[in-house]
């Protein structure tokens, strides 16, 4: 008896399909490094197919390949427009340490 088995990769693409999912394992890429952001971004849009989320994100499909690679360093605009076609968005929050440090009521 032969049992089926998948592969990690194939495991993470299917679960990345789900956008709770996707969300969850791009804020804890984000907490980690700028690089580990851009390789689970560019995992994301593998679940979603590449070609498809570039053509949403109005960008081609090379552009969004070399902007995603180790050497690469997309454009805020090309983030955004990437994320959009995900169905995502940025967002800016105050850090922990900026609120317990009392950096917030220096506006005051």
């Amino acid at each position: 008896m032969t049992i089926k088995t998948t592969t990690y990769r194939h495991s993470l693409l299917t679960a990345l399909l789900d956008p709770a999912e996707a969300s969850a394992y791009l804020n804890a890429a984000l907490d980690d490094s700028a690089e580990a952001f851009l390789k689970a971004l560019k995992n994301v849009a593998q679940a979603r197919q590449i070609s498809k989320v570039a053509k949403e994100a109005g960008i081609q499909r090379e552009t969004l390949y070399r902007s995603f690679s180790e050497q690469g360093n997309p454009t805020l605009e090309t983030l955004s427009s990437v994320l959009s076609a995900l169905g995502m968005k940025l967002s800016v929050t105050p850090s922990e340490s900026a609120s317990a440090v009392g950096l917030t009521s220096a506006a005051k």
